[in-house]
């Protein structure tokens, strides 16, 4: 059977996934009465939820005498580390662009990785059935683009089709019959080359692991693409580590194929074929997995280097222990060790008391999904404010700078250019109209001064403008960046809060906690409307009188608190602030909970 190796990249939203759903409806994967779900290539809860791929997934369908295998990469560049990996395993790419919103940074992130390796692109214009569809002006955006990349003359003579992945249809003509997905099964079929590492399957056995992941009932496995040669379960071969060091060897207890949406064992692994293998301990992701007569590891693709790290710590409140079962350091270090070993793209330092960890990695929805999926497992944590890791270069200080990329309403251009070029420090690029009473706002702002910059912005635009930003590169250190504004009110006491002494404390600013909700000594429950923080008593209640008078024992009606995301509060806090995550509430808290602790530390610092 003739074999093709494609992956799908997009922006965010752009639609990959549900056009995956229909290649394996139209292709016979499914039965006609099976059930299935929405969006089947988003297993993880949280990609549900959010509508995102976090995780590179692989599938195959059957065109004719073709087996196709599609990869589903992520679409934002916080999980770039799985993105570039996956592509060493394919052979073309299926680039998915809005025919509205045109070529957007993540399209520009993941192309230049899939341009750089010599793949050559299809390009899919997505979402033509959309009233502000502009297909002809994102066809030449995207040439554009690939023009900038450094795309050679085969990619730039690249094919293209007008498609709706939602309605099931794509076609060469934007006028076509818009019936199925014929016209793209075929054009795959006729422009993505069959892999070349068919011709090396005489050759000893060679494959480069790309994605590491853990079954219950076979263990430690790992993904990747057979490079040479074939490979029979029961056979004995090594794992070599990207320097050529000798890292293992052990026995081949199974070999996986991907068929839909599933996998099942075959005997054998063939060159050019993506498979998954089981029976090693201690191999990992781009080591190479080879005969026993090989001494040289395949290389591997380079990983931008992480731009920020949070420090994950024990949860020391006097709450800890109510919610998560999973609360010592030990069993949080073990958990983060694990998440490094299969995501490429973050790295754990212990620090030297031991009880806390410094995670780096690339941006803060990578951080915020790593301790959503711990709270969900159990586990209790104490987060720190997100801080931008700097270099050396030639004696200079330098800091990771950000492309943005602004879509919002007219009205709104320039509190958002005042804010972005103003106190964050950022450089205008461009700026356009985008039709629709909308401009595009291109600017690159330092790491530093995007961090809690999102739900500002939002409130800037009163929720209508859309943010994307990618890593650019590094620029020397811009100086001081202003944070948070205004001080927060803190809780004296311990105790249950008190409905009357919220109600007081309203005057002081908003409040981040309702009545009869637990609260300590240290503990954020609001935000103070001035600059400096402000310790309140939310336990205090009405002194009770033998006089009464009419009217004056209503019930106290309080303004509903402010609820932050995880993701909201990890950006709100400063330095000597903390944020507490439990597998039921997110709290915020200064790093010293005694007062007297926490003006020592202010003089000290």
């Amino acid at each position: 059977m003739d074999l093709r190796n494609i992956a799908i990249i997009a922006h965010v939203d752009h639609g990959k996934t549900t056009l995956v759903d229909e290649l394996l409806k139209q292709s016979g994967t499914f039965r006609e009465n099976q059930a299935t779900t929405e969006r089947a290539m988003d297993s993880n809860d949280i990609e549900r939820e959010r509508g995102i791929t976090i995780l590179a997934k692989c599938t195959s369908v059957e065109h004719g005498s073709t087996r196709i295998n599609i990869v589903d990469t992520p679409g934002h560049a916080d999980f770039g580390g799985e993105v570039e990996r996956i592509l060493n395993m394919v052979d073309g790419v299926v680039l998915l662009v809005d025919a509205a919103e045109g070529p957007m940074p993540q399209t520009k992130f993941v192309t230049s990785k899939a341009l750089a390796l010599g793949l050559r692109p299809i390009v899919v214009l997505n979402k033509v059935d959309k009233p502000d569809a502009e297909p002809d002006r994102a066809l030449n955006e995207v040439f554009d683009l690939f023009a900038n990349l450094g795309a050679d003359d085969d990619q730039l003579d690249f094919p293209h089709l007008y498609a709706s992945g939602r309605s099931g249809w794509a076609d060469a003509e934007l006028d076509g019959p818009r019936e199925n997905l014929d016209a793209l099964f075929d054009l795959i079929v006729k422009h993505v080359p069959a892999p070349r590492q068919i011709a090396d399957a005489d050759k000893p056995f060679r494959m480069l692991a790309t994605t590491l992941s853990a079954d219950p009932f076979i263990g430690r496995i790992l993904t990747g693409r057979v490079e040479s040669g074939t490979l029979k379960v029961g056979e004995t071969i090594k794992a070599l580590s990207r320097k050529g060091e000798r890292i293992e060897q052990f026995r081949v207890t199974k070999i996986l194929a991907f068929r839909g949406l599933g996998q099942q064992p075959i005997d054998e692994a063939v060159a050019g074929d993506i498979v998954t293998l089981a029976g090693m301990t201690k191999a990992t992701v781009a080591d190479t997995l080879c005969d026993l007569s090989i001494d040289v590891p395949l290389p591997a693709q380079p990983i931008d280097p992480p731009t920020i790290s949070v420090t994950f710590g024990i949860n020391d409140s006097p709450l800890a222990g109510k919610d998560g079962n999973k609360v010592q350091s030990r069993v949080i270090r073990e958990r983060l060790m694990k998440e490094a070993e299969s995501n490429v793209a973050i790295k754990i330092e212990d620090t030297p008391g031991g009880e806390a960890f410094v995670v780096s990695g690339r941006g803060e929805l990578q951080m915020g999904v790593l301790i959503e999926n711990m709270r969900r497992e159990g586990f209790e944590l104490s987060i720190s404010r997100p801080r931008v890791i700097f270099r050396e270069e030639n004696g200079q200080r330098m800091e990771p700078v950000e492309e943005v990329i602004v879509d919002v309403d007219d009205e709104y251009s320039g509190v958002v250019i005042e804010k972005l070029t103003g106190q964050r420090k950022g450089d205008l690029v461009e700026m356009k109209p985008a039709g629709a009473g909308k401009t595009r706002i291109v600017a690159h702002v330092p790491s530093r001064g995007l961090i809690g910059y999102h739900g500002q912005f939002l409130t800037d635009t009163r929720g209508t403008g859309v943010l994307n930003r990618i890593f650019h590169g590094w620029t020397p250190h811009k100086g001081p960046i202003e944070g948070r504004h205004v001080g927060v009110l803190i809780s004296m006491e311990n105790g249950v809060s008190v409905a009357y002494a919220l109600w007081n404390l309203e005057d002081r600013g908003k409040l981040f906690i309702g009545a009869q909700e637990q609260v300590y000594e240290g503990m954020i429950i609001g935000e103070h409307s001035r600059d400096n923080d402000l310790e309140v008593n939310p336990l205090k209640g009405k002194k009770l009188t033998n006089v009464r008078a009419s009217g004056t024992d209503e019930a106290v009606r309080l303004t509903p608190p402010v609820r932050m995301s995880l993701e909201e509060a990890i950006a709100y806090v400063q330095d000597d602030e903390l944020v507490e995550v439990t597998p039921k509430i997110v709290r915020l808290r200064k790093r010293f909970l005694d007062p007297h602790e926490r003006k020592r530390q202010a003089k000290a610092g």
